[in-house]
């Protein structure tokens, strides 16, 4: 640990604006957006299900057109596409709170997703895998830190807002804060992202398309995209009807809140400690063994009766999800080199994107069909076995990045 705060003091200036990106992008993460549910579905007269079925289709749009941009942070300056991608974020946010229809409620949506939860979290990643070799866990770490912590602050604001004012009030102010901080990003100095770009230039669409098809149709891809794919996909479902389940299962709603912040504290420390330990044992040897702890889980918050199963869950999957976003990132970096790391990350980035519209999808559609809460989580828990023991064949894969220098 002592080495990771000396890399801080070192390199705080760089790998704190990866970790402003990763703060920033809550504001079109689910675990804000949800916060305005309630209030949508009333505004606009529509069901759960209609707006669920909006969600999911503006998520999977917005991981397509990943594909058409995702590759600029590879040959544009780090200023410019950041600037760009913060003016979609508060604009979709400004919109959300002015629309007053349908469209314009589905063009909000969609850009709040693809600038915050898609774009931000993208750049953030990207450049720290650029920038840093030796010390790539440890940048990723410190940067994904900022999802914690704007899992633990932007709601208490948003629901304070929703609550004096209005939810289109705390949308608009959202956006509004976003595009003042282009005030700040004006200032910041970034040439030294900028240093690490592709000297190739603007890629043409044909050239694109080769290189996503190359991705897709890798062998490696077929060992990594699962593991991602599925650690979304049960995520996002599971904390989206996390409380539809509590219900059901008798417990204390109020204590399984209070222990939710077990989840939040323990992913925070994780994330930490991901990154220590890709630089020590590197991302291919932690990708065989990231998935079990919350595959281990799954069983007690499906089978035990007390709410114990619940806070076993929790901390389980808050290792998993803490060190998965250092493994993923620095994976690909290590498999692939950092060339054309915005063009394969991007490709990553819309798989993931899809499975997070698909988890609550699939998963309320089972829960509708009459599928019991405990087959389901038993379902997730073979499929993810399955993954796991596909993560294994990672081993038989070189590392391509020996040869960088930081």
């Amino acid at each position: 640990m002592k080495n990771y705060f000396f890399f801080l003091k070192r390199n705080f200036r760089t790998v704190s604006f990866g970790w402003l990106l990763t703060l920033l992008s809550g504001f079109g993460q689910t675990f804000l957006i949800s916060l305005y549910v309630p209030e949508i579905i009333r505004s606009f007269r529509i069901s759960e299900g209609a707006f669920g079925a909006i969600y999911a289709g503006c998520t999977i749009a917005a991981s397509f057109v990943m594909l058409s941009v995702g590759h600029t942070v590879d040959h544009k300056p780090v200023k410019k596409v950041t600037t760009f991608t913060i003016i979609g974020l508060g604009l979709s946010s400004i919109l959300l709170g002015v629309s007053q229809n349908i469209f314009l409620l589905i063009i909000a949506i969609t850009g709040l997703r693809l600038s915050g939860q898609g774009l931000l979290t993208h750049i953030s990643m990207t450049i720290m895998s650029k920038q840093f070799v030796a010390d790539r866990g440890k940048a990723l770490s410190f940067s994904s830190l900022g999802f914690s912590v704007g899992e633990a602050v932007f709601p208490l604001i948003i629901a304070f807002l929703i609550s004096w004012f209005d939810w289109r009030v705390a949308a608009i102010a959202s956006g509004g804060g976003l595009l003042l901080y282009l005030i700040r990003l004006k200032f910041s100095r970034l040439e030294n992202f900028d240093e690490k770009l592709s000297k190739k230039g603007s890629p043409s669409p044909w050239s694109l398309l080769k290189d996503y098809k190359s991705v897709v149709f890798d062998s490696r891809f077929g060992v990594m995209m699962p593991a991602s794919f599925i650690l979304s996909f049960a995520a996002t479902a599971i904390f989206f009807y996390q409380y539809v389940f509590v219900e059901n299962k008798g417990w204390s709603v109020q204590l399984y809140a209070t222990f939710f912040t077990v989840y939040a504290v323990t992913r925070f420390l994780f994330s930490l400690f991901g990154g220590i330990w890709v630089d020590k044992y590197t991302a291919r040897r932690l990708f065989r063994y990231y998935l079990i702890p919350i595959n281990i889980g799954l069983l007690p918050f499906a089978f035990m009766d007390g709410i114990l199963g619940a806070l076993i869950f929790l901390v389980t999957a808050g290792v998993s999800m803490g060190v998965s976003g250092t493994v993923k990132t620095a994976l690909i970096a290590e498999l692939y080199g950092t060339e054309k790391m915005g063009v394969i990350r991007s490709v990553f980035t819309m798989f993931s994107v899809i499975s997070t519209a698909l988890g609550p999808l699939v998963v309320g559609l089972l829960m509708d069909a009459g599928v019991s809460f405990e087959y389901i989580m038993a379902g997730i828990f073979t499929v993810m076995g399955t993954i796991i023991l596909n993560n294994q064949r990672i081993r038989s894969y070189q590392d391509q990045t020996k040869s960088e220098t930081a």
